[in-house]
């Protein structure tokens, strides 16, 4: 759905209130649109922009999910772009997580977006027209070791979100889905503590990453603007997904390498904290 200049959107974004979702509320204001954030919090936070709507929104509850819809209808009479943004992150070994913390991350990230594009499909199959952007991970569409759990949920976002640019087209709804690689959020402080030694690694790949949130954001507002079924949003992601498909040798070798790399690290320090215990 290309933007006609000059145009102001009614977007709604979940996760508003820091990391991506924010830099993408501030991106969405300074051009004109007509944004209300969400986000857990009861009150909005001080950093949303002048203009910028607030709602508390739980993804994993339905009446939250209602009570959005009920907001965009009675505020403006429609939206025209819907942004599943809110997610946590998780790292661990398949034998560390447990299957409470794969209900966690799966309850958030993957049904918290279903539950978005089941409660705004309705509304937009009324108007003819509406944009869904749901935020996935480059993790969904290459999977590093020791990430089972967010590589699979996010995985799942890019497969619901392509089965919905094919199912919802017919009707004047695009879809698009957000893969971005590592990028400076405070992202890394919803790691869970279920396996310290695998999310320290992860969040030091987060915090040394050259990207910032609005470099990210900036991106994805172009890629939603064009229409993009797939928003790969740096050289990184690009390159990784490349690698994957045409020199799969390559790419095996190096996530065997990634995979090695954290066993050593989580022996030596399991090997000091041993040493400090005695």
């Amino acid at each position: 759905m290309t933007r006609p200049t000059g145009t102001a959107r009614r977007v709604l974004v979940t996760g508003g209130a820091s990391g991506l979702g924010a830099a993408l509320v501030r991106a969405l204001a300074a051009r004109g649109d007509r944004v209300i954030a969400t986000d857990l919090a009861e009150h909005a936070p001080d950093t949303l922009p002048e203009g910028v709507g607030y709602l508390r929104l739980d993804v994993t509850r339905d009446e939250d999910w209602a009570t959005a819809l009920d907001r965009v209808e009675h505020t403006w009479g429609g939206l025209d772009v819907l942004v599943n943004n809110a997610g946590v992150a998780a790292g661990g070994r398949i034998d560390v997580l447990t299957v409470e913390d794969w209900r966690w991350i799966t309850e958030i990230n993957l049904f918290g977006v279903v539950r978005g594009c089941r409660t705004f499909t309705p509304l937009f199959k009324r108007q003819g027209s509406g944009h869904i952007v749901n935020t996935a991970s480059a993790a969904g569409l290459v999977h590093p070791p020791v990430m089972s759990s967010y590589n699979a949920v996010k995985a799942a976002v890019v497969a619901l979100s392509e089965t919905l640019t094919h199912e919802l087209g017919p009707y004047g709804i695009t879809t698009s889905v957000v893969c971005p690689t590592f990028f400076r959020t405070n992202l890394a402080s919803s790691l869970s503590g279920r396996d310290p030694e695998v999310e320290a690694f992860a969040a030091r790949l987060i915090n040394r990453s050259k990207l910032t949130a609005d470099d990210i954001a900036a991106e994805v507002l172009k890629g939603v603007d064009r229409g993009r079924p797939v928003i790969l949003t740096d050289r990184a992601g690009r390159l990784a997904l490349r690698t994957k498909r045409l020199m799969r040798p390559l790419y095996d070798r190096t996530m065997r390498r990634m995979a090695e790399g954290v066993r050593r690290r989580v022996e030596r320090d399991q090997k000091n904290t041993t040493e400090k215990q005695s």
